[in-house]
């Protein structure tokens, strides 16, 4: 049994990372279309064009099949590429069009098909314009985009508005190479070939789909063909301003946070002094910190889920920083198909030990008995609410036909990836962690019997304290959301990844801090229940960060309609627990060292 479970693991590890996934099974696939792999062709090489999705373009998430719209098919049928996870995971669908794209073949004017669109035909395309639908294609593995018509309004006398649809029937495609290689390709349409699909106009519309291709010869180098999709004009980055923007928030955040810093530090060298003094008129004030030592290590209540959000946290702080270091190396270069989900699930699955560990690990240092529960809690406390949401945006996608949904495939694979590689690493880790001989340091002893806590003012309970402490780390983060944002949920790229590791950085610094301020301020009025406070209070900016969604869909972006609503607050829903849960254990860990360090450094008797 022993032996089984690393050969499990490797073999569903290269299901992930290396097996082709069929994004639609029921697809015969041409041998002879899966060919671009050196990306070096002679003269009319056939290199196929494939076509990805349509969709409305404020709408990112809500994707459709390229002939869900009655497009000119090939004439020996539609063929689908096969996808790897992370491409299926990013809503692609590859299918073969009948467009002729040989290498350094010009064309002029080539007719695919004539088609005769009425009824169901005719309102599919008139509600792709209505929509401002685009689609996207790649050649070479190189994408492509274009809209499916353009809306005229016209202002007739009288004050009405009359709206006029065309749909474009002629693309042209304006390729560049450089000896035998692809480097850039461009779609543009040409307005005098549009046919006017507007309501009432006709029942039945003649439409004649052509196409173009000319080549260009061009001095780019391959290895810099995909440079210029950083400053796409669809998805313009102004390099200096994100820098400005950047520099300017965190050098305001830092220097708040070293203001409060060096009077935190002042304070607790008074403190220091005066609590090791021999001054038996001081002992009598009983006031201050010092005084809950006998209760400030007592374990916090629900210590099995408390430990479930520190291991899972700590889980994710890690694969964070595994993401970083493949960004900087240059694994996730614009538009690399689905290679982030793909990293995301494998290292979500790598580093399932590390929560079992960890959980298990405080769990026995806080004398906890039920470990078994706490593993299978910590196997759930994040996969269990994900899994629920992703079932119904799940069902969402499938009713309205979208790429978005899953195929039953994919679902399998991942499936078995998180019952077979994710829990067993879960189980493997907890059992570690128990096993672990570390103890829990406590400087004090701990009283038999809990201190009263006095009565508190209404700014120094649990809410008003997480705000204030979500506050300044979202700050440090608030503008890199924007650029997120656009990438995530638009149609910007997002490559600085640099900047982005610089702001990760600064947040868990900031969190750390401010969470570590307010837990003194907590004992400083002998209040010694800190242990979840300390947690909530790092895990606020979470919430935060889900405020912000709410600005961004309704004041800076133009999406709508159900779909795409419930795809955006509920995928980020489950990424704000996320950091929730990440940024809590920051909070938590930060504040225990912090503690650990204050009451070694006094005399507590």
């Amino acid at each position: 049994m022993n032996r089984l479970v690393p050969f499990a693991l490797l073999v569903l590890l290269q299901l992930a990372a290396a097996v082709r996934i069929p994004a639609v099974t029921e697809a015969a696939v041409g041998r002879e279309l899966l060919s671009e792999k050196d990306h070096t062709y002679k003269v009319d090489d056939p290199v196929p064009l494939w076509a990805s999705k349509v969709g409305p373009f404020t709408n990112p998430s809500e994707t459709y099949e390229y002939y869900s719209l009655p497009y000119c098919q090939p004439k020996d049928g539609v063929k689908h590429k096969l996808l790897g996870m992370g491409e299926v995971v990013d809503a692609n669908r590859m299918a073969s069009t009948p467009y002729q794209l040989q290498f350094r073949k010009n064309r002029n004017r080539e007719l695919i098909c004539e088609q005769l669109l009425d009824g169901d035909r005719l309102a599919k395309f008139r509600k792709a314009v209505k929509e401002d639908w685009y689609f996207q294609m790649y050649y070479d593995d190189l994408p492509v985009w274009g809209f499916i018509g353009k809306m005229e309004k016209l202002f007739k006398p009288g004050g009405v508005t009359e709206y006029k649809y065309y749909l474009f029937t002629h693309i042209d495609f304006d390729i560049k190479y450089n000896d035998d290689s692809v480097i850039e390709i461009n779609v543009s349409t040409d307005p005098q070939e549009a046919v006017d699909i507007s309501d009432g106009i006709t029942d039945t519309v003649k439409a004649r789909f052509t196409y173009s291709v000319k080549w260009t010869p061009t001095a780019t180098m391959f290895e810099q063909r995909l440079q210029r999709y950083e400053r796409f004009p669809l998805n313009p980055v102004h390099l200096e301003i994100h820098w400005f923007s950047i520099i300017n928030s965190c050098v305001t955040v830092l220097l708040l946070t070293g203001f409060l810093a060096t009077i935190l530090m002042r304070v607790l060298k008074a403190d220091f002094i005066k609590y090791n003094k021999d001054d038996p008129a001081m002992d009598e004030e009983e006031s201050g910190w010092k005084y809950v030592h006998g209760d400030v290590f007592r374990f916090p209540p629900q210590k099995n889920l408390f430990c479930a959000f520190v291991g899972t946290g700590t889980q994710l702080f890690y694969l964070a920083l595994f993401i970083f270091v493949l960004a900087l190396v240059g694994v996730f270069y614009p538009y690399n198909r689905g290679a982030l989900y793909t990293a995301l699930i494998v290292l979500y699955a790598l580093t399932a030990c590390i929560a079992g560990f960890a959980a298990s690990s405080y769990y026995k240092q806080m004398e906890g008995e039920l470990w078994v529960r706490n593993i299978l809690l910590t196997c759930f406390v994040y996969c269990g609410p994900f899994l629920i949401m992703f079932a119904f945006l799940n069902t969402v996608a499938i009713v309205y036909r979208s790429t978005a949904a899953l195929p039953f495939g994919t679902i399998v694979i991942m499936c078995l990836i998180w019952s077979l590689v994710t829990i067993p690493l879960t189980v493997f880790g907890g059992i570690a962690g128990k096993n672990n001989r570390a103890e829990f340091f406590a400087p004090c002893r701990t009283n038999k019997y809990p201190r009263e806590i006095p009565q508190l003012p209404w700014y120094r309970t649990t809410l008003p304290q997480m705000i204030m402490a979500g506050f300044l780390p979202f700050s440090a983060i608030y503008v890199e959301l924007y650029y997120i944002f656009a990438s995530v949920w638009g149609h910007k790229v997002y490559i600085i990844w640099s900047i982005l590791a610089i702001v990760y950085v600064i947040l868990i610094i900031v969190t750390a801090f401010i969470t570590i301020a307010l837990t003194y301020f907590q004992l400083a009025v002998e209040d010694h229940q800190w242990w979840w406070r300390s947690f909530l209070c790092g895990g606020s900016t979470g919430i935060f960060v889900y405020g912000y969604c709410f600005y961004y869909y309704y004041a800076r972006s133009d999406m709508s309609g159900f779909m795409q609503t419930s795809f955006f607050f509920g995928y980020m829903l489950m990424v704000c627990y996320g950091f929730f849960l990440m940024l809590g254990t920051v909070g938590w860990r930060a504040s225990l060292m912090f503690v650990r360090h204050i009451y070694r450094a006094i005399k507590c008797e």
